[in-house]
């Protein structure tokens, strides 16, 4: 895992000793990013690995989970292959209506589900913070960035140019 990630360290620890209590015996190794992304992810010398992905309001995860982006230095490092689920991929990039996008994109979480080649752990909490001059912030249960490109700050209290 990443250095300075306090939160990761916890969860690590807590795997380990859940791991110890079934006979596992597992070793935590945190690690500057650089070195774990240049040294480890990219020439794939890990056994298990924790880390996070921060997507994109739109869904679109095809440099994740197409099998087309393994090489080395793209984020499918896992080297994840699943025939339907590339198809799926670029359908929903073809796919301009929201609602059958929606319905390829959940097709393509279900079968990432049933396939399981990562083990998601968590969401963290968020606590997102935004100074009470801008206008047009919503909240809603994706959170409050969804509407991003509607905020504004009026121009009596803009500060600066």
């Amino acid at each position: 895992m990443n250095q300075g990630n306090a939160e990761r360290q916890r969860s690590a620890e807590l795997m380990q000793k859940q791991l110890k209590n079934v006979g596992i015996r597992m070793k935590i190794r945190v690690i500057e990013w650089s070195s774990l992304i240049n040294e480890f992810i990219e020439k794939r010398r890990f056994e298990a690995v924790m880390m996070g992905w921060f997507l994109s309001r739109d869904p679109d995860c095809y440099d994740i989970w197409h099998s087309s982006r393994t090489r080395q230095g793209e984020f499918n490092f896992v080297g994840y292959k699943n025939e339907k689920v590339d198809k799926l991929l670029e359908e929903g990039r073809r796919t301009f209506d929201r609602s059958k996008r929606a319905a390829i994109y959940h097709e393509i979480h279900k079968l990432i589900y049933e396939d399981q080649p990562y083990l998601f752990l968590y969401t963290p909490d968020a606590l997102p913070i935004v100074n009470s001059r801008f206008k047009g912030v919503e909240s809603s249960p994706i959170g409050i960035g969804y509407n991003f490109i509607k905020w504004y700050v009026p121009k009596s209290e803009q500060r600066y140019k």
